[in-house]
């Protein structure tokens, strides 16, 4: 059986603003579009993506001015014998500001909790996060920013 690895990198940078949460959305299922996902992961995707970035924006920034960026790198496994192959592939997903960063990370996972409760947040971007995508890691320093890392395996087999 032989194994043929190929993967890809996309970084993009942009204002924290609400308005640009569509593009990170829209960019990150664009970048997905190589390896086939279905519509399923693809929205599991976007949706991840959409509550990471809306946090950067309204907890990060206190929807004041910054940058928030976001990386992505796709590996595509391919696994060869004889006239059959599968392809095991997935997605990292990295969104990282520079705002004021999270004191309690544990507090801030649980489902229900917000430090914006005016603002009628659901405190369920977390937990939204983890539902849809396999595997989450969070870290944060106060003043320094927070990093966001979200994995997800696409379940693609082709003929």
């Amino acid at each position: 059986m032989e194994n043929k690895s190929k993967e890809n990198n996309m970084t993009l940078e942009f204002d924290a603003k609400s308005e640009n949460e569509s593009l990170a959305r829209i960019a990150v299922a664009s970048f997905l579009t190589e390896i086939d996902p279905t519509i399923e992961e693809i929205n599991d995707i976007k949706t991840a993506v959409s509550e990471a970035v809306t946090n950067s924006i309204v907890h990060g920034y206190n929807e004041g001015p910054g940058k928030i960026t976001l990386k992505c790198k796709l590996v595509c496994n391919q696994y060869e014998k004889q006239d059959t192959y599968t392809v095991s592939s997935f997605i990292t997903i990295e969104i990282k500001d520079l705002g004021v960063g999270i004191t309690n990370i544990e507090k801030a996972r649980e489902p229900l909790f917000t430090t914006k409760p005016e603002f009628e947040r659901s405190g369920m971007g977390f937990m939204f996060m983890e539902m849809f995508m396999d595997d989450l890691y969070v870290e944060s320093k106060l003043h320094n920013g927070t990093t966001v890392c979200m994995t997800k395996k696409i379940k693609n087999n082709r003929k």
